[in-house]
Formats: C-alpha cells, sequence, structure tokens
C-alpha cells in the first residue's frame, strides 16, 4: 500500500518581538521572545518521534524581510537536525519573509528545499519506493494581491500531489487577502493534499481532500488565543489521518468573569484567582486578559483598591512559577450607564463631557491624531471598529479616574 508521512505547519514567525509586553519581567519576557523557537524545536522533535518522510513549511518562516541572523542560525540548527535524520523540508516565503527583503544569509543544510517565485515542482521519492509531487511558490514581494492558483497544474506521474499556498481563502478580513483564492478552485486541482498558511487560527477546509490551516506554532499576542501547533499527516490510498502537535510553550488565553454576585472585594479576588487557576497547565506560561464585568462595590474604599491593587495581587508569586498564568490586562467593566446618571447627577459637566465622547464614538476622528503623528503614520495598523471601541472605553475611563483624583 502506497503511503506518505509528513508534518504540515506554517507561520513560525521565528524571533518575533513580542511588541507590547516589555512590562513583563525579565525571565517572563525572555521566555515569551523564546516561544517561537521552542516550538520550532517541538516540531522538529514531533518529526523525528514520528519518523516522518518529510516536512512542509508553508510561509512565514521569520517575522520580517530582514530575517534577522539569529532567527536563520536558530531555523539552521534544527533543520540539522532533521537532516541527520535524512528528512527532507518543502519551504515557502510568504508576506512577511519574502524574497524582495534585505538581509544577511545564512546557507541552509541540503535537505532544505525552497521554493521560487514561480510555481514550481519539487519530486520527492520515499525510502518505501513511492512519489511525491510537491507544488508550491515563494512570495517575490509583501504584496501579491492575485490569484496565483491558475499557475497550479498537476503533473503526472506520481503517486501523491501535495500543493503548498500562503493566501487566504474567500476574502475574509482577518488578514490581509493575499493570493486568493477558493475551496472550489483546489478542488479542481486534483491534488491529493493542500497545505496552507497565511490564517493564524487552525481551519480544516476541507476534509476530502485535506485542505488545512495548521494556524501558527506559537500565539503572540491577544488575538492568537488557546493552543498552537502543526498537523502530522498520514495519507494513504483509503484514508487520512491527522494528528495535532501542540507545540506552543506560551497560550494567550482571555475571560471575561461576571462579578454581579460579589459583593466586596475578596470575593472579586476570589473569582479572579478561580479562572487564573482554572488556566494553569503544567509546564506552560500564560498570558491572560480578564474582563470583569457587572463591577459594582458600594464601599469607596474598596472599589479605590480594587481600581489599584487587584491586579498586583493576582500578580503576586507567578514570577516564581514555571506554569505561569500572568494577567497581562484587566479590564474593570462597570455598569457605565449608571455611573454616568450619577456623574451627570453631580455635574453639567458631566453631561457635556459624555456628549462630546459619545460624538467620537461614531467616527474615526478621536484617534485621527495617532495617525498624524510621524512615527504613528509609521508604525500603527489600522484598528478594527472593536478595537476603536475599546480605546474610546478605556480613555473614558482613565479619564474620569484622573477627574475624580
Amino acid at each position: 500500500m502506497k503511503q506518505i508521512s509528513f508534518i504540515h505547519a506554517a507561520d513560525l514567525h521565528l524571533d518575533s518581538p513580542m511588541v507590547g509586553l516589555k512590562h513583563l519581567p525579565a525571565n517572563i519576557l525572555s521566555r515569551v521572545r523564546e516561544s517561537t523557537f521552542t516550538a520550532l524545536g517541538k516540531l522538529t522533535a514531533a518529526a523525528i518521534d514520528n519518523n516522518v518522510d518529510f516536512v512542509i513549511l508553508a510561509g512565514d518562516l521569520y517575522d520580517g524581510e530582514d530575517r534577522s541572523l539569529r532567527a536563520q542560525s536558530r531555523f539552521r540548527n534544527e533543520m540539522q537536525k532533521l537532516s541527520k535524520k535524512d528528512i527532507p523540508v518543502y519551504v515557502i516565503h510568504g508576506n512577511h519573509d519574502h524574497l524582495s527583503g534585505s538581509w544577511v544569509n545564512l546557507d541552509m543544510p541540503s535537505n532544505v528545499h525552497f521554493f521560487g517565485s514561480d510555481v514550481e515542482i519539487k519530486v520527492f521519492h520515499t525510502k518505501r519506493g513511492d512519489t511525491v509531487h510537491l507544488y508550491g511558490f515563494s512570495y517575490l514581494q509583501r504584496h501579491i494581491f492575485n490569484k496565483r492558483i491558475d499557475d497550479y497544474q498537476k503533473h503526472d506521474p506520481a503517486d501523491f500531489h501535495i500543493g503548498i499556498l500562503h493566501g487566504n481563502e474567500g476574502g475574509g478580513t482577518d488578514h490581509d487577502n493575499y493570493a486568493p483564492f477558493s475551496i472550489k478552485d483546489l478542488y479542481e486541482k486534483g491534488f491529493d493534499y493542500w497545505a496552507l498558511g497565511h490564517i493564524h487560527k487552525r481551519t480544516i477546509l476541507s476534509e476530502s481532500p485535506p485542505i488545512i490551516y495548521p494556524g501558527n506554532l506559537q500565539g503572540r499576542n491577544k488575538k492568537e488565543v488557546g493552543v498552537k501547533g502543526c498537523y502530522h499527516i498520514t495519507l494513504n490510498d483509503f484514508e487520512v489521518k491527522k494528528e495535532f502537535i501542540e507545540t506552543s510553550d506560551i497560550l494567550w488565553e482571555e475571560v471575561t468573569i461576571d462579578a454581579a454576585g460579589a459583593n466586596n472585594f475578596q470575593e472579586i479576588l476570589q473569582l479572579c484567582q478561580l479562572n487564573i487557576e482554572r488556566l494553569r497547565k503544567a509546564g506552560k506560561g500564560t498570558l491572560v486578559t480578564l474582563n470583569l464585568k457587572n463591577v459594582q462595590l458600594d464601599n469607596t474604599q474598596e472599589k479605590r483598591i480594587l481600581d489599584t491593587e487587584l491586579l498586583e495581587v493576582l500578580l503576586d508569586y507567578e514570577n516564581d512559577e514555571e506554569s505561569f498564568v500572568w494577567t497581562v490586562t484587566l479590564n474593570l467593566e462597570e455598569n457605565q450607564q449608571l455611573d454616568r446618571k450619577k456623574l451627570m447627577n453631580e455635574a453639567d459637566f458631566y453631561t457635556e463631557l459624555f456628549a462630546t465622547i459619545d460624538d467620537y464614538q461614531t467616527t474615526e476622528e478621536a484617534i485621527a491624531p495617532l495617525y498624524q503623528h510621524q512615527l504613528g503614520r509609521k508604525y500603527l495598523i489600522s484598528l478594527t471598529e472593536s478595537e476603536q471601541k475599546e480605546l474610546m472605553d478605556k480613555a473614558e475611563k482613565l479619564l474620569i479616574g484622573l477627574l475624580y483624583q
């Protein structure tokens, strides 16, 4: 029976800077910044432990077009481990690590095969004598908006045909619409497997033939929640076996806690600690956003402590935990309408203030100065409507807190 076994991974983003986390303790920050390399090491170990025929990396090995020497060196070390086990690796470059970038190049071992900017075929013969044709291309520049799927043409004879593509299905909005395609486009090629990359959320678009996004190896921000990893795939004439392999060392999570039944600071603290313990996973670190909703404390002193000291208490001792759960963001969602009414009854000033804030809520005018700033234009990405709303809510809360002080 003809059969192949391989690892399919994508979006490694090696040496990702993990922006916005400089406030973390040094040991935790170091572990977070090492996490993309830790995930790569787990991929390599999985390939060796499962004695796979080959490995597919479907784009965005590196986080940027400059491909840091550190990232290249660490990648090369892992590829050398696979080379010693005679495991080839087939690589396409995506929009983040496109071919037109500028970098100091480190040569890779001979078992690593890179696809060029045109769709090409790599031929692989297994030790059992089966022939595999792998099809793919690397991004020549960062932005590829045209369909490249038409360039994929099946060539026989081969026992298995595998397409490798870094692109966006169906014009989704979560990622840039690069190298767009439809599932129908992929069906029509008659391939046995489609190894996709670009979407960081693990997604199976089709079971037969398998069309799979494995997601990224390691979450890098609060949007990339949950376990991350790669797939071990076994294909034969009769079935497809898919085993998800967890590689992430750091997990991102978001939890919303209803504090309506909590009457004092102690009860709110216990609610938070209970949820934190539920998130704790042996050997892994967790970065969590805690959203406390329906918070209503009548005691002024306890309310002040909640605003200023709850986070500090939750972080106590986590610095020394290998399986830490570090609260990176604590959002206190009080009954805003009730608070507004109370403040508006105190002074007409607040009525005018909230009216001004609400005017801003419907436009991008409030955040326009960020994008008009010289540095802002260079580094800021566009914000979704929900992100704009979150920013406005935080600004309102900060403003009211400062006014009360």
